[in-house]
């Protein structure tokens, strides 16, 4: 095998993806920043039972382990950053109010989870500690929204589940793990052949509630539907109040519902989400799930300080292929030499923040990320002064 040749699902970010990632980077962390959410920079490693401690197997298998050749402990890539959020929120900072959070960094998966996904994402994300009330849950999905429209996607979906759901469809019962696992998984297929019979033996009620499931889905009607066919219970009816309040004030995007929908059932406590776009016109009809999040109270039980949480995060390498190409940065080009005059000129505009690229003697400069369309030349009218004057087209000729 060549040596260049890399992992699989590992790539090398060019030029102009690379320009665009980071662009969308800077534009996320103002957009944060706006609404009062500070940064933390965690650790791309740290000791493996701190960033898996409480956050079941499934995170647990996308985790690269290495040993520590100074203490001899193991060790872990992250494959994920809100556990470590949660323990800066719980160790570093242990405020006792509000703390909004952000953070930016890569993270490492051993195994891609869908087709196409790279094993090594761009994690943006942002966290709320310290408040339970459903306003916090509105505004982190309106920061999620404000995020993705700054970054140029339009025409989002929001589509939200609430884990209360199925828990208070099975309060009446007890059951085993494995039990809960093949019926979560049952509810996630929409396999209603399979719930019926995983549900055979539990009490009418509670089958009838389970083989619902699968099918209310759809737009926030959903809710009343299931208020109307499951059991009455008061951790039902405030978890479908939740979604429908927070679904009324959802501005701007097409809002469903789908309450067999249990991704992460194990992290999340109670509102999950997640943001959808169509992609740009050359990929049409798909549609790419661009940002996810919730409410996860548990997250710092393990460190010691159960706080509420809720969040989301998202994926800048993903999100960059959803989103048009963003133009050429418009730069100024400039002979080589080593003239005082031209030397200062060119520190001068650089300065004032443009771009100036320098044709190395005897190379035209090869850039793919630039757009010379200006360039700097002797001043006629002062000498050993230099002026800039722009760059002629065929069609302005």
């Amino acid at each position: 095998m060549s040596a260049w040749v890399l992992p699989d699902h590992i790539a090398d970010v060019l030029p102009s993806e690379a320009r665009h990632i980071e662009e969308l980077r800077r534009g996320l962390l103002d957009t944060a920043r706006g609404y009062g959410y500070e940064l933390v920079m965690p650790p791309l490693l740290e000791h493996l039972e701190s960033l898996l401690t409480g956050t079941g197997e499934a995170l647990g298998l996308q985790t690269f382990k290495l040993v520590d050749q100074l203490s001899g402990r193991t060790l872990g890539l992250r494959a994920d950053s809100t556990p470590q959020v949660a323990r800066i929120d719980a160790h570093l900072l242990n405020r006792q109010g509000v703390a909004r959070l952000s953070y930016c960094g890569p993270v490492v998966h051993t195994r891609i989870d869908r087709p196409l996904a790279s094993r090594e994402p761009l994690q943006f994300g942002a966290e709320i500690y310290g408040h339970a009330g459903q306003e916090a849950d509105l505004e982190i999905i309106e920061l999620a929204q404000a995020c993705l429209r700054n970054a140029g996607v339009k025409g989002l979906q929001l589509d939200m589940a609430d884990v209360r759901v199925i828990d208070a469809v099975l309060a009446p019962v007890s059951l085993t793990a494995a039990q809960e696992a093949r019926i979560h998984a049952a509810l996630n297929a929409k396999d209603v052949a399979e719930l019926e019979v995983l549900a055979r033996d539990l009490p009418a009620a509670v089958r009838r509630d389970l083989v619902a499931l699968p099918r209310l889905f759809g737009g926030v009607a959903v809710l009343d539907e299931a208020q109307r066919i499951l059991q009455p219970s008061p951790a039902l009816h405030a978890a479908l109040d939740s979604l429908r309040w927070l679904a009324s004030h959802a501005q701007g995007m097409d809002v469903s519902i789908d309450l067999a929908d249990l991704r992460g059932y194990a992290y999340y406590t109670g509102m999950r989400f997640a943001l959808f776009a169509h992609t740009p016109e050359g990929r049409a009809g798909q549609t790419l799930e661009l940002a996810r999040g919730g409410r996860y109270d548990e997250v710092g039980a393990v460190f010691g300080r159960n706080r509420p949480a809720v969040g989301f995060s998202l994926d800048l390498k993903e999100l960059v292929a959803a989103v048009a190409p963003r133009p050429l940065v418009a730069a100024i080009r400039a002979p080589w030499g080593m003239d005082a005059g031209l030397r200062q000129a060119i520190a001068e505009l650089r300065a004032q923040g443009h771009t100036v690229v320098c044709a190395l003697p005897g190379h035209d400069h090869q850039v793919d990320e630039f757009h010379c369309d200006r360039e700097l030349v002797p001043d006629a009218a002062r000498r050993g002064a230099w002026t800039v004057q722009t760059l002629r087209t065929e069609t302005s000729k």
